[in-house]
Order: C-alpha cells, then structure tokens, then sequence
C-alpha cells in the first residue's frame, strides 16, 4: 500500500461505499452461494439486498466501536429479515470501517482498529454472533463465544477469542494476521482481473472464486467437516481451471452452482471476503489511497 495520508471518510460516503459492495457482490455469479442468476439454500437476493441497506447505518456509525457496529448490523438485520445474511460481511467490515473514518494511511488505521479493542467490543461481538447462529465460530474449549457468560459472567478478550478460533475460522484469523487474505487474495484477484479487460460483475465474479479455490471455506468446513471443505477447494479449482471469464462462462459457472447447492455446499466465507475486498478496494479509491 502506498499513498499520501487523507482525512476519514464521512459517514455517509462509508455507508454508500458498502452498500455498494454489498450490491455488486450480489450481481456476481458465485458457484454455491445465492447471487442474482440464482437462489441458494432457503434464501433470495432480496433478503440480501435488505440486510446491506438496514445494517448499513450501524456499519458506519460515525465514531462507533467495531463490537458497535457489528451487533447493531446484526440486530436491524434480524429486524428486517429474520435470519442471517451477513454476519461474516459485518465482522470482515466493521474493522474496515472504522479505519476509514479515521485520518493517516489506510492500512495503519486498520492495523490500529485491530490492535485496540476492549471489553465493550467483545460483549457486542459475542451477542452478535450468538443472535446470528448459536454455533458462532465453532466450538472451543477456550474462550467460546457460543456461552452467554450472563450479565456477572467474564467476557475473554475479542483478539483471544479468535485467535483460538482461527485455525478453523479464517474470518477469526483475519483479525489475528492484519486482514491478510484480503491483501494476498482479494485485492490481487481484483486487480488482475481489471488488468485482463474484465468488466463488473465478472471482476467480483473472479474474486470469489480466487478464494474458493485458494482456502477451504470456513462456512463448509463447520457445516460439514473441514476435510470436505478442502475437497470442494480442489474440486473447484480443477473444475475453474480452464473457464475464462472473458467469455461470460454463465452456463458452465451456473452447472457448477447447481452441483454445489444441491450437495448443501455453501461457499458463504467466500462471499463474505468477496464484499469486503470490493469494500476495501472502494476505500482505498474514496481516500485517493494507492493498494
């Protein structure tokens, strides 16, 4: 990352700024997760197009703490649509976010938004993530976010959390090694893709699947296993290799889609770092900040 320091962003401008991530994440074919060529798993763009708009004032509340913005973002999600839809995208964001508004290079705003948490972003956190599903980030003997220690109970600390999640998490791991994939695997992916010629939605289209065949994806390793999770990551890129996106492969991206929603196999972590490179990458450009 290279740049000038530039002031924060305003408020609005973040909002607008995910927002629009949230949208043309949406527009993209993404094998196995729900898009706007096809539904997925019980639930419809629509559902996800409401949840980017109602979360995104909690997202970026003008000085809010990341455990804020990620649990109002949650909330007015359930209050708009009753499940959820973008737990990931809010944990992945709200860093982000808060490193926005705030003034010096990009990336160093970032790296203070993760390095200074406290109680009051654990609370938050946890709550959000027991509201949106049970089984959080997974189980762990430790510092599991799962148990509601009550209104009396100790709280572990939000970067101890999960970095004991994150060796099956890679949303948790992205709070321990600086949002890393979003730099070696998103940003790149985004911007090869430019390089090739290739237009929205194709360039979001070639992110997602940078990350579905370079990781197992978090969300199907703890819905199935993570051995299945590593199987899918290899079938897709087999299977991805000789597709070129140059050609709107819609038919071929649609058969794979089909295969993996009518195994249950859903990519969802994969979507999840899809918005939040495209988020980062219009934060960059909003602050006139090179990647």
């Amino acid at each position: 990352m290279s740049g000038p320091p530039q002031d924060g962003l305003p408020a609005a401008v973040v909002a607008d700024l995910y927002r629009a991530a949230c949208l043309a994440e949406l527009d993209a074919l993404k094998p196995g997760n729900v898009h706007g060529y096809a539904p997925g798993h019980r639930m419809v763009v629509a559902d996800f197009v409401t949840s980017a708009d109602v979360s995104a004032p909690a997202l970026a509340e003008p000085g809010a703490r990341v455990g804020r913005r990620v649990r109002g973002g949650v909330e007015a999600t359930f209050a708009a649509v009753g499940q959820n839809t973008n737990l990931g995208i809010l944990l992945l964001c709200a860093p982000l976010a808060r490193a926005a508004e705030r003034p010096g290079p990009l990336g160093e705003a970032l790296n203070t938004a993760l390095a200074t948490f406290d109680a009051s972003d654990a609370r938050d956190v946890f709550a959000a993530i027991r509201r949106a599903n049970p089984g959080g980030l997974g189980r762990a003997e430790r510092h599991d976010v799962g148990e509601d220690p009550g209104a009396e109970g100790t709280v572990p600390p939000l970067l101890a959390a999960m970095a004991e999640a994150a060796p099956r998490d890679r949303i948790a791991r992205a709070y321990t090694d600086g949002f890393r994939d979003l730099f070696v695997i998103g940003l790149p992916a985004l911007s090869e893709a430019r390089a090739r010629g290739l237009a929205p939605p194709w360039t979001t289209t070639a992110v997602h699947l940078a990350y579905l065949t370079a990781v197992p994806d978090s969300h199907i390793a703890r819905k199935h296993s993570s051995d299945r999770a590593e199987a899918v990551r290899a079938e897709a890129q087999a299977r991805l290799a000789g597709i070129d996106l140059a050609a709107e492969p819609i038919e071929p991206l649609l058969a794979y889609d089909r295969v993996l929603k009518e195994a249950g196999l859903n990519p969802g972590t994969s979507a999840d770092f899809t918005v939040a490179t495209l988020f980062l990458d219009a934060l960059f450009a909003a602050r006139g900040e090179a990647v």
